[in-house]
This record gives structure tokens, C-alpha cells and sequence, in this order.
């Protein structure tokens, strides 16, 4: 009996000392990376602070603070539409109604295996001589850019039978409310400029904190880490809708591409857009501009995903477009251009920052795991000093991530939401976790030389009347 107790003992000993090993280097290696990726946030957040301070009380931009140009500009709206017969009828209407330009047009591209969608459009259409649909020469689903090359190339020749040069494209996807200001905020500021983004505001789901997750990671984005890249003249990534590309600098990358300034081989055509734009030195301006009428903010607002499946889907779509295969189409910045190749890396570090985090949450569930342990075998936990450091370290940096958060989402969607940031933070960690893997899976499949086709999510358009102003 003796005996047998103590080869348990003995057991329990090996046991514990294997727990204690994994408890301890992955804690090691989730800390050491949390730390360096708290401390990279930490300073662009300094960045964004620094630069508040240097311009001191600055009163808001508005609307009516712009400088008009003598003459409106046309300008054409993109928007590129597969299997959007739910959304792209009611988002039309709502964009005629709303836009208070006096001069644009509205090119709807579509698929001719897509009747649903092509009869919506056409319901909307035959109502406003705006609205121009576009059926693309090939059957759906492409890919985004592939279908916004359809439109670029009606334009073009439509412009050639006007007579009269477009002065910029706009892109918006199918399920966007578009700010009634928009056209006017880039008509005031796309002088001087290749490109202007305004902010992505999504809208929140009641109850769901997977929508609103979005609505976090975009304040904090569109607040401070867009603004950071444009001050220190790092390119800047476009979101791919609220956008306004300069008819000339799109006219000159259609010419490098034979007529295609879209690049129909990406999964991200419009982040990779923006960097192209900065390659050929075209300027960029991340435009915050306020209504001076109710005081929203000129940004475009649509619903995202709101269920796990859907987010995944969407969020393994950026990740294999801008970390992976972004990585090998776009490469680095010119030599000497440190702040953009920080924030490319940055941009890259999806993959690696979902292995920290699933690192991080094993040795979370293995520490009470070995303290039990040592519990039940009477022994003293052993004392490490680097781990105990590290875990200050960067519980300090999450408690600092997590306060700008809330301070971003507070601003953009009130106090309220800002309180519930807290608790999505942890959904978006779960949503990044299942679409790693997704991802990875994808980017081989694309460098075994799979098409690429458009994997989009179901979309649903608001009722305008239930948007508050923000």
C-alpha cells in the first residue's frame, strides 16, 4: 500500500512539473508577444496624443467651413453588386433621396446569372435618370475589383461621349446610407488630393455583440489610427467604400494595367489600392468633417455581421487579402520610408497576434490548472519573477487598450456602447481566432492557383429613419 502511494506521489510529481513547464512558457511566449504588440499600439496612441496637443483648441471641421469650388464636379459613384437583391434596391432609393450634390452619377454593376439583383436595380433605375446599372461580360460571382473594372470602363466611355471629364469615383458597397454632405466634402477637398476617405461608422445591432464589435475596432481605427498614418505620411489603406479617387490618378494606374485600374486578381482591392496610390507619390487625406446642421459626422454607415459565422467569413477575407497574400502583391514601402513600413507591418501582424492570443488563452486555463496541482500534492508554487513582471507589464498594456477603446466608442456611439466594448473586445478575440485558421487555409489554396471569388456575407439595409445622428 506504501508503495503504491508513493508512485502516486511520484506520478503526481512528474504530472505537476509538466504542467508547471507549460504554464510557464506559454505564458512566457504570449507575454513577451502581447508586450511588444501593446507597446506598438501604445505608440501610435502617444502619436495621435502628441499630434492633439501640438495643434491645441481647434475648433471641429465642418461642412460649411470648406471652401467650395467655383464649378461642382461630376462625379460617379461605384457601387458593385453580386447577390445584393435584398439591400442594393433600398439602398438606391435612400442614395438619390439623400445626396445633395447637384452633380453625380450612380453605376450599378451587376452579373447576368444575378437576376434578382439586376431586377431590383432596375425597378430603381427606370424612377431616376441617375442611376445607371452596368451587366458585367461574365457570369458572378468575380471578384469586387473585377466587377468595378465593368463600371470603369462605362464610364470612360460615357465620359467620351459627354464630352465632360468625371472629377472623381467614388465606391461605396451595396448595403451603405450615405451622409448627405459626402459629395460635398469631396468635392471641397479633392484638389491637391489623389484620394479622400471619409470614416466607417457600422451600425450596432441591438443585442448583438458581434455587430458591435465592428462598430469598436472602426472608432478606434477611423479616430486614431488612420489619422496617425496620414500625419506621418505613411500610405493609407482604403476601406473600400466613402472613398473619392481622382479621375486622372485612376486614369494613369488604368493605363499601367491595360485599361483596368482595379486589380481583379486581389481579394482586397482597395486596401492595395491605396498603397498604389502612394506609390505613384499621389497625396491622401483622411477626411473628419461634422454636419454644422445636426452635427453627424460625414462617414458612411452600414450594418456588418452580427452572427460568428458570418464575422469569421468576412474577417479570414482581410486577413488572407491584407496579412498573407497582401503581403506577397504589395510587398514594402520605398527605402527610407519608416513610418509606412511600420504601418504595413502593422497591417501584417493579424497572423502572428492570433497565435500570441491563442497562446495566451491556453496558459490562462493552464495556471489555475497548476495551482491545483500544487494544491493537491502539498507543494509551493515556484517563484518566477520574469513571469510575475511580464504579467504586470501586460495586464497594464490590455487595461490601456481597453480604456481606448471605450474612450473611441464613447465618442462615436455614447457612453452606453462605450460599456459594452469591454465585453465585445472578448468576442473579437473569439471572431479572430476561428478566421485565422480559415485564412491560412484560403492563402494555400490561392498559391495553389484557385480563382479567387467573391466570398461576401449577407447584407440587410436600415430603415434611414432609425439612424441618429453621430
Amino acid at each position: 500500500m506504501a508503495g503504491a502511494r508513493e508512485a502516486g506521489g511520484h506520478m503526481l510529481e512528474q504530472v505537476t512539473g509538466i504542467v508547471d513547464v507549460a504554464a510557464r512558457e506559454t505564458m512566457l511566449f504570449a507575454a513577451a508577444g502581447l508586450l511588444i504588440g501593446g507597446l506598438d499600439d501604445g505608440v501610435v496612441d502617444l502619436c495621435f496624443m502628441g499630434h492633439r496637443l501640438s495643434r491645441g483648441t481647434r475648433q471641429r471641421l465642418t461642412v460649411e467651413a470648406l471652401a467650395a469650388p467655383e464649378m461642382p464636379g461630376r462625379f460617379a459613384v461605384f457601387v458593385a453588386a453580386w447577390d445584393e437583391e435584398a439591400v442594393i434596391g433600398g439602398m438606391l432609393s435612400a442614395a438619390v433621396a439623400r445626396i445633395e450634390h447637384p452633380d453625380y452619377r450612380l453605376y450599378v454593376g451587376v452579373y447576368p446569372n444575378d437576376p434578382g439583383t439586376i431586377a431590383a436595380v432596375r425597378a430603381v433605375a427606370a424612377t431616376d435618370p441617375r442611376i445607371r446599372m452596368i451587366v458585367g461580360p461574365r457570369n458572378g460571382p468575380t471578384t469586387k475589383a473585377d466587377c468595378l473594372n465593368s463600371l470603369w470602363r462605362a464610364l470612360v466611355a460615357d465620359d467620351a461621349t459627354a464630352g465632360r471629364a468625371t472629377r472623381a469615383v467614388v465606391l461605396h458597397d451595396a448595403e451603405d446610407v450615405v451622409h448627405p454632405a459626402e459629395l460635398t466634402v469631396f468635392d471641397a477637398l479633392i484638389d491637391g488630393h489623389a484620394v479622400v476617405q471619409l470614416p466607417v461608422l457600422p451600425l450596432i445591432r441591438p443585442g448583438s455583440l458581434v455587430s458591435g464589435h465592428y462598430a469598436d475596432e472602426f472608432a478606434y481605427a477611423h479616430s486614431i489610427q488612420q489619422p496617425v498614418r496620414a500625419m506621418l505620411g505613411a500610405a493609407l489603406p482604403l476601406a473600400g467604400t466613402g472613398c473619392a479617387i481622382a479621375m486622372p490618378m485612376l486614369a494613369a494606374i488604368a493605363a499601367e494595367r491595360d485599361g483596368a485600374p482595379f486589380d481583379a486578381t486581389s481579394l482586397t482591392e482597395d486596401y492595395e489600392l491605396g498603397l498604389h496610390v502612394a506609390g505613384r507619390g499621389g497625396r491622401s487625406r483622411f477626411a473628419r468633417v461634422r454636419d454644422g446642421r445636426d452635427g453627424s459626422l460625414v462617414a458612411v454607415r452600414a450594418y456588418f455581421p452580427d452572427t460568428i459565422p458570418a464575422a469569421t467569413r468576412q474577417k479570414a477575407r482581410w486577413m488572407t487579402g491584407i496579412a498573407l497574400a497582401g503581403w506577397d502583391r504589395t510587398g514594402w514601402a520605398r527605402a527610407g520610408a519608416v513610418a509606412d513600413h511600420w504601418m504595413r507591418l502593422r497591417d501584417r501582424r493579424a497572423p502572428l497576434s492570433v497565435l500570441v492570443l491563442a497562446v495566451a488563452y491556453l496558459a490562462v486555463l493552464l495556471w489555475p490548472v497548476t495551482i491545483l496541482l500544487h494544491w493537491w500534492s502539498l507543494t509551493a508554487h515556484p517563484d518566477d519573477r520574469l513571469a510575475d513582471w511580464l504579467l504586470l507589464a501586460t495586464s497594464l498594456l490590455l487595461g490601456w487598450r481597453l480604456l481606448m477603446r471605450v474612450v473611441c466608442t464613447g465618442c462615436a456611439y455614447g457612453w452606453r456602447q462605450a460599456c459594452w466594448s469591454v465585453p465585445r473586445f472578448f468576442v473579437g478575440n473569439i471572431v479572430s481566432l476561428i478566421a485565422a485558421p480559415r485564412a491560412i487555409g484560403r492563402y494555400l489554396r490561392v498559391l495553389r492557383g484557385k480563382p479567387l471569388v467573391w466570398d461576401k456575407t449577407r447584407h440587410d439595409f436600415p430603415a434611414i429613419e432609425g439612424i441618429a445622428p453621430v
